[in-house]
């Protein structure tokens, strides 16, 4: 008997990835309950899946019917949403990234799990993207030491990150991009993208370089995105984004070179179920090998994870979850403070 799910949020990434995404896991999951915050999106997302609606958590977390709770709400509550989750005896949580927007938070909310022993996922697609796992195998089979990481994003105009950091419209009046030219205004920016962003893939960064060490450059792209440096088990890390204005198409990648080849993961966008990423390879004597394609994408191997660990009773990485989240708050805190700085 599938186990039913409770989704707390009815924003657009609960409509576009976890709905359907759920719908192709019928014989594990099925939605049964949506709350939103007021908006009143739970109501139609939820007849979707023939599920109940609410506002708030309370009635969603009091719902017998509820087997797993995910956590689709705003960043800052995510913590919180877990804690009660746990303690209204739910049998698994799955959170969207970020875990938590503190360390103190994100460490309370994996304390909160490992001391009920119930299973957490956190939503960081990319790292279950099969794509990923034939690239680690690629690194690992290739011997060669890293010697640099890079994550490149130009992405079309995405509403849910300018709803994140621009001033809300008042009457008669448009939406305006912030102003980046004031540090306290491009710092906020800068951890809002680098932990709604940049958390995709920071999880794999990790994978390779787990130990951050410090913030080497950091800037706020205009109109809207960044380019930070950074240094982790000494190995340098570069991530750039920009979002443009005219709709261009997608690009997503992560880059890693080692001193025999690189090797380049292409990631679909986000909100588009396309498949697994495709792994490329440029070698030092010049071939390209492209590995072949296919695989379910990393929304559908996330849920999977935790119907893993839910029935086979796998263990938790408690710990490897609260590093990753302390490693993306740390790069965030590092960026915010060069930008604050520069005043």
């Amino acid at each position: 008997m599938s186990l039913g799910v409770g989704i707390i949020g009815a924003g657009p990434g609960v409509a576009a990835l976890h709905v359907p995404t759920l719908a192709r896991l019928r014989d594990v999951f099925r939605v049964a309950h949506v709350a939103d915050a007021g908006s009143g999106r739970a109501k139609e997302l939820a007849a979707r899946a023939g599920a109940r609606a609410s506002t708030g958590v309370s009635a969603l977390l009091a719902d017998a019917d509820v087997d797993v709770v995910a956590i689709c709400s705003p960043p800052a509550e995510h913590a919180a949403h877990v804690v009660a989750a746990v303690a209204a005896g739910k049998r698994g949580v799955f959170c969207e990234k970020p875990l938590a927007t503190t360390i103190a938070d994100a460490r309370d909310a994996i304390e909160a799990c490992r001391r009920a022993g119930v299973p957490l996922v956190v939503g960081t697609n990319h790292y279950f993207d099969p794509a990923w796992g034939r690239a680690r195998h690629h690194l690992t089979a290739s011997g060669g030491p890293v010697v640099s990481i890079s994550a490149t994003l130009a992405l079309p105009p995405n509403a849910r990150y300018h709803e994140l950091v621009t001033e809300p419209p008042t009457a008669g009046s448009e939406v305006t991009l912030p102003d980046l030219a004031r540090p306290q205004v491009a710092a906020a920016v800068m951890r809002q993208l680098l932990t709604g962003l940049a958390i995709h893939d920071l999880p794999l960064v990790r994978d390779l370089a787990p130990r951050f060490e410090r913030v080497v450059f950091a800037r706020a792209l205009a109109p809207l995105g960044y380019a930070v440096g950074f240094v982790a088990s000494g190995i340098p890390v570069q991530l750039t984004t920009v979002m443009l204005p005219g709709g261009a198409d997608a690009l997503w990648r992560v880059s890693v070179s080692t001193r025999t080849d690189r090797l380049d993961v292409h990631f679909p966008p986000s909100f588009v179920h396309a498949g697994a990423a495709r792994v490329s390879v440029k070698t030092a004597d010049g071939r390209d090998i492209a590995y072949a394609h296919g695989g379910s994408d990393g929304y559908v191997g996330e849920w999977r994870a935790l119907a893993e660990l839910l029935e086979a009773g796998l263990p938790v990485e408690y710990d490897e979850l609260l590093d990753d989240a302390t490693y993306a708050l740390q790069l965030a805190d590092g960026a915010a403070a060069v930008l604050e700085a520069s005043s």
